[in-house]
């Protein structure tokens, strides 16, 4: 079983067999007399917790995948127990136990408490350890993104089980519910890649897009017969600072006998918060890393501008410097979404205002004309995840060696990134 995507062995739980029913009756009940752990538990292992999106797509999407197998317990409260380390900081914890509904177990105490104590899982689901989103997969889409729609449910049961109303349903098209003369809402997200000039470059195609919508909106006509480009409103955002409200200044008084806040279930949280931005997103724009690990939570519909970095890191404008997309996968393992990227043979000149104008009005375009959804995932890939897809459609004993995650490979291999390999950048030393 393999319980953890970055550790390549396999484990194998120790088993007593017992001749019949009835010893084994005996035992449960009059030699060992368990402590019984009711429900559904789900176990994972990660590391990295503290970063958000190898929490939420590297550790607990890959242990839904495996409980979406087992249906209808994808869709009830689960527990989970997570091999994780100690954290101080790691509010991925609470989304970990607020999206199972049942609480968090960390398998560190639990090793601990079984030393003297007999502890019986009513159910329990491990071995997940492929399906996490650097699993690079043959079609280089989120694994069971698509296959099991496991992305689209994800998405759901996160808002479900924050609170948070669910983002609108469109089921064939990404004009349903929506009329050439809205204001689309696009969210440019802040991005470390970013280098100073790529800033400047940004703020000026924010104001080129918000301007033209504030001059159409200032006029007394309201005639869209006139519109050359969809309104937009542009918003730069960093995530760290949205917070959720403060109610700091209301009294509850808890019982001795609380497990936990009375005020739990009522109050938003950071995250809460983020979500309600999300789901009022029509347009996503940002670069590699953890501001693509959103994406998933995006309405139907919407578009994900990728937007880019270079690699190798601060290579920009260079003989050496080529295109990176990174976590393409994410994107075309997302199909009621729409993905469009920064041209690559022009981001290694660094982001420049034009382009980011033209990404900005194609996406726009593209929702009120109307997309077609589901999206063809091969559609939502950059032309290099094009290329890779078709290559290990070609090689299949290149494919094997990249994405099979056993413990007889050469793991660099498995940590291949898609524009390495179609730029022929350390894979091949």
């Amino acid at each position: 079983v393999r319980t953890d995507a970055f550790v390549p062995s396999h484990i194998t739980p120790n088993k007593r067999v017992f001749d019949t029913y009835s010893d084994l009756e005996k035992f449960v009940r009059t030699v060992i007399d368990p402590r019984v752990i009711p429900s559904v538990t789900v176990h994972f292992g990660q590391p990295w917790h503290d970063n958000i999106g190898h929490a939420l797509f590297d550790g607990l999407y890959p242990a839904y995948v495996a409980l979406i197998r087992f249906p209808p317990r994808h869709l009830q409260p689960f527990r989970i127990l997570a091999a994780i380390a100690d954290c101080n900081v790691c509010w991925s914890e609470d989304i970990y136990s607020r999206f199972g509904g049942l609480g968090l177990l960390r398998l560190s105490v639990l090793n601990k408490m079984s030393k003297s104590n007999w502890f019986m899982f009513e159910e329990l689901i491990m071995g997940s350890g492929t399906f996490c989103q650097r699993c690079t997969q043959p079609s280089f889409q989120l694994p069971a993104g698509v296959e099991l729609d496991a992305s689209r449910l994800f998405r759901d049961r996160m808002y479900q089980q924050h609170g948070v109303l669910y983002p609108v349903v469109r089921q064939k098209s990404s004009s349903e519910g929506r009329n050439s003369s809205d204001v689309l809402q696009a969210y440019i997200i802040d991005n470390k890649r970013y280098t100073s000039e790529d800033r400047k470059e940004i703020d000026d195609a924010v104001s080129e897009i918000n301007n033209y919508t504030n001059s159409y909106l200032n006029k007394t006509t309201n005639s869209t017969a006139k519109l050359q480009w969809p309104l937009v409103r542009v918003t730069y955002l960093f995530y760290n600072q949205i917070k959720a409200r403060n109610f700091s200044n209301l009294q509850v008084n808890a019982t001795p006998y609380e497990s936990r806040s009375p005020t739990y279930e009522l109050f938003e949280n950071d995250f809460i918060a983020q979500l309600k931005l999300l789901r009022q997103m029509d347009i996503h724009i940002t670069g590699p890393g953890t501001g693509q690990m959103y994406q998933t939570f995006l309405s139907d519909g919407s578009v994900m501008i990728n937007i880019g970095g270079i690699r190798p890191w601060a290579a920009e404008k260079t003989e050496r410097a080529y295109s990176s997309y990174l976590e393409q996968q994410m994107t075309s393992g997302t199909p009621y979404i729409k993905g469009l990227f920064y041209p690559i043979n022009e981001r290694q000149k660094g982001i420049q205002k034009n382009e980011v104008v033209k990404l900005i009005r194609q996406a726009s375009q593209l929702i009120l004309e109307g997309f077609s959804l589901p999206v063809n995932p091969r559609d939502n890939l950059a032309p290099d995840g094009q290329l890779f897809v078709e290559m290990c459609e070609k090689d299949k004993e290149f494919c094997s060696m990249v994405t099979n995650r056993i413990s007889s490979k050469y793991y660099p291999c498995l940590d291949i990134w898609v524009e390495d390999f179609v730029h022929e950048h350390h894979q091949w030393q």
